[in-house]
């Protein structure tokens, strides 16, 4: 019987998919190509992923399968032939404060056991003892012997610190900061909000965290004059305010509804045990961040930033303790590796070769994904998003597993154009391991690559979800139908707008001496023009804009203190906007309507009609979200979920109102004979004639056509939008008035976006720059760089090679005469169009 060579999809229909069959190649690299929102991720994630991974676990046992989260059953006719997959998603979590680039790619753990096995370390009287295969027997050993050892020296008989004990989220972390490397202190200057403030007026800044909101009324009652200015207290009633004995009041209390107890038992809390007890007991991530903003945060004392116990840094390896090879960048700890087999006694080579050939194999993927800038120390938490995937990438090779179906969503996110030809040998090296894989991308060059690529179109939401092409990259550069086409074939027309023949000499300009990477930068960033930052990852550009030039420009508009590496600032623009591609809202109850003010307007029109008038219905009753108007069954969310223990949660539309999230007596209410639930389901374009006189509603309607969203429905749920669209939502708030005192800031702006969005996104930030905006954006998109108006780009390399500004100037000219690695690939990729 011959084995299987695609699998078989019938019948799609999650989503925007339209009831499409398709066949995948097995054991190729497969690409989907399609607009932002056309139905890309419904395929690959939506149903390959889903029902590969979901079989799999079907396969275990119904006590494991409750332990381990399933997703939903796709909804779908059939799904022949798909084996076992693995997903890498467009955005991985973020790591927790605690984990670094060591303990995410678990490359730190070969460290430890490198540290443990082959280090030499001091015995306590003070010598130094070299490397022996002792030390790793006495590591074998279990009990009281367990890493005893005797020094040759002096006789003395000491423990060797064992891997474990490297740990910093373990038992080597360092008692005084818990192994997170930073203290924190109560900064006893924020505890007072406004000394010109009253208490009853928010003097007290403490006073306003949860709970603490009653304090002003306890410290009435024990004297302290509530209703002046704090600076015009009494010294004693100050130091009540900040360091007053805890104690219970009894005392009659108004609560913010309006009852009142009587002989209250309240507890007061001074200024500073507001604070610290909050920090105890809150959960909240909210919370903790309005907490953190009462402490400051410095270098552990003890450790110094290490995170571990300081008698641990006096084991060394080939000279260098734990904490310092943590600092060496990943791209030459190879070199060092070598350097310790070569330098270790005969008889430990055996070992030592199998740890080392260990921690090889675990930082090769991540050289070849061009992470070598990156150090083991560098915090999970300020990894970028293309960091994180490449890194999960990394992971899934070194696995070398084979019959697996890998799902990738946007494996390009945050890599240089240089760095694309490394990803695409490792996404061949999964191929040829004997895998399937399937990539959801709109790089060009990794389509190329493809050995056939599916495209879903032809447009958005509900203008897409239909196959439009399919086959090889050869074949669809000739297939009139597709819309990638043109940039396989080089006749696509890469200008969206008309880029300026001169640097406006109106610039924020700002200095930076010494921040990480940077050193000695002074750049210019051009008023009401499109300046894109570029370079190589890990070169710097997130240190320069995020973490220098945006908080520079809040902190002048706040009058507060620049940032302390910005040396020189000035900039005519005060306000700042950062955009991104974040998914927006959590929640299904989050709409097209109501993340807009078409939801607010919508309600008043139609608590305005004569029934709702006669009802007596407000406002709040035309709202899904309150009880008035909500369906009873589902509470407004339009479905119902069912648990069925040991199988995935069952989700299916409520059949009280049957999706429509309203209880039936607000659909009868009727506005030109619909009711709100017709409304919410029409699109933009259908929206549009109806609203012709409700003036507020009907210009939210043309901006969102302008954007290029007139085909989403107004009640379309928010959080399934493509990245693409939830960017271009987020923006529509901005186009309605004057922007010449703003500077927006585009992080990787084209995360998810086909090159015909990014030539939409084009046109929006051209209505932007039509307001007077001034427009910046990190990027390595060639499609989105050629349309800007200023390149800032840094490099050479990443790290230590990183940090100066290397190529500066209009596009057309730099790539004249390319002498960085960005405009030499923008100069090609520019030719090919031509």
């Amino acid at each position: 019987m011959a084995l299987p060579k695609q699998i078989e999809v019938r019948g799609a229909k999650v989503h925007n998919l339209k009831n499409i069959d398709v066949n995948i190649l097995l054991h190729k690299f497969v690409a989907i190509s399609g607009l932002s929102g056309s139905g890309k991720s419904s395929l690959a994630m939506g149903i390959l992923y889903e029902e590969g991974s979901r079989r799999y676990l079907d396969a275990l046992s119904t006590y494991m399968r409750r332990r381990i989260k399933q997703g939903a059953q796709a909804d779908v006719t059939s799904v022949k032939h798909i084996p076992s997959a693995l997903a890498l998603r467009q955005r991985p979590s973020v790591p927790n404060e605690r984990a670094n680039v060591g303990t995410t790619t678990e490359t730190f753990n070969v460290l430890r056991l490198i540290f443990s096995r082959l280090g030499s370390p001091i015995c306590p009287n003070g010598h130094r003892v070299a490397p022996s295969l002792a030390i790793a027997e006495a590591m074998s050993k279990s009990g009281e012997e367990m890493g005893r050892i005797t020094c040759p020296t002096c006789g003395v008989k000491f423990y060797v610190p064992s891997a474990e004990e490297f740990a910093f989220n373990s038992d080597g972390a360092c008692t005084e900061c818990g192994g997170t490397g930073k203290v924190r202190q109560l900064d006893e200057n924020k505890l007072i909000a406004d000394e010109n403030l009253s208490i009853e007026d928010g003097a007290v800044a403490s006073w306003s965290l949860p709970g603490r909101n009653f304090m002003p009324s306890v410290a009435e009652h024990a004297g302290v004059r509530i209703n002046v200015p704090f600076k015009d207290l009494t010294d004693k009633e100050k130091d009540f305010v900040l360091n007053g004995p805890e104690k219970k009041y009894k005392m009659d209390f108004l609560s913010g509804t309006g009852r009142v107890f009587h002989d209250f038992n309240a507890l007061y809390e001074n200024a500073h045990q507001a604070v610290l007890r909050s920090a105890k007991s809150s959960k909240s991530e909210r919370a903790q961040k309005r907490i953190a903003e009462f402490f400051t945060y410095s270098t552990c004392p003890v450790c110094h930033g290490t995170r571990l116990r300081p008698e641990l840094l006096k084991q060394l390896v080939n000279g260098k303790n734990i904490d310092e090879v943590e600092h060496m960048q990943l791209g030459d700890l190879p070199a060092w590796s070598k350097e310790v087999l070569a330098k270790l006694p005969e008889e430990m080579h055996q070992m030592a070769s199998s740890l080392i050939k260990e921690f090889i194999n675990n930082l090769q993927p991540l050289l070849d994904l061009g992470l070598d800038y990156l150090t083991m120390a560098r915090a999970g938490n300020t990894l970028s998003t293309g960091e994180l995937q490449r890194i999960q990438l990394a992971r899934t090779l070194r696995t070398e597993t084979t019959g697996v179906l890998y799902v990738l969503d946007e494996p390009s996110i945050g890599l240089h154009p240089a760095n694309v030809d490394g990803l695409i040998k490792v996404l061949r090296k999964l191929v040829d391991q004997g895998n399937s894989l399937v990539v959801v991308d709109h790089n060009v060059d990794i389509i190329k690559a493809a050995d056939e690529i599916i495209e879903i179109g032809p447009g958005s939401g509900e203008q897409g979800g239909q196959i439009l092409a399919q086959g090889t990259p050869r074949e669809l550069e000739d297939n009139k139908k597709s819309l990638i086409a043109p940039y396989l074939n080089g006749k696509a027309d890469l200008m969206a707008r008309k880029t300026t023949d001169k640097i406006n000499s109106d610039q924020i300009k700002f200095e930076i001496e010494h921040y990480f990477n940077l050193h000695d930068i002074k750049a210019g960033i051009p008023v009401n023009q499109i300046t894109a930052v570029t370079g190589f990852s890990g070169a710097g550009k997130t240190s320069l804009i995020l973490d220098s030039l945006v908080p520079a420009i809040e902190a002048q508009a706040k009058g507060e203190k620049l940032p302390k590496q910005i040396k020189k600032f000035s900039s005519p623009v005060h306000n700042v906007v950062s955009v991104d591609a974040t998914p927006i809202g959590k929640s299904t109850r989050s709409t097209v309507a109501t993340y807009t003010s078409i939801m607010d307007n919508l309600r008043k029109l139609f608590a305005r009609q004569p029934l709702a008038k006669e009802k007596h219905y407000t406002p709040s009753y035309f709202s899904y979200n309150n009880k008035e108007g909500a369906c009873p069954t589902c509470g407004g969310t339009g479905i119902v979920t069912l648990d069925i223990q040991f199988l995935p949660d069952m989700q299916q539309t409520c059949p009280t109102c049957h999706g429509e999230r309203y209880n039936p007596a607000i659909q009868q209410v009727k506005w030109h004979g619909m009711s709100i639930v017709d409304v919410l389901n029409l699109d933009i374009n259908e929206a549009l004639p109806v609203f012709k006189k409700a003036p507020k509603i009907e210009r939210e309607l043309k901006l969102l056509k302008e954007v290029g969203l007139d085909y989403l429905h107004l009640g379309e749920s928010t959080p399934t939008l493509s990245g693409g669209e939830a960017q271009r939502l987020k923006l529509v708030t901005h186009l309605s008035h004057k922007q010449d005192d703003t500077l927006f800031v585009f992080d990787e702006p084209t995360i998810g976006l086909h090159p015909l969005d990014v030539k939409v996104l084009v046109t929006v930030m051209q209505k932007l720059l039509d307001q007077g905006a001034t427009i910046l954006m990190i990027t390595h998109d060639l499609n989105l760089i050629v349309n800007s108006d200023y390149i800032l780009d840094l490099g050479p390399r990443g790290g230590k090679a990183g940090g100066r500004i290397v190529a500066e100037g209009m596009p057309r000219e730099l790539v004249k005469h390319p002498d960085s690695l960005t405009t030499r690939y923008l100069a090609d990729y520019w030719k090919q169009f031509e």
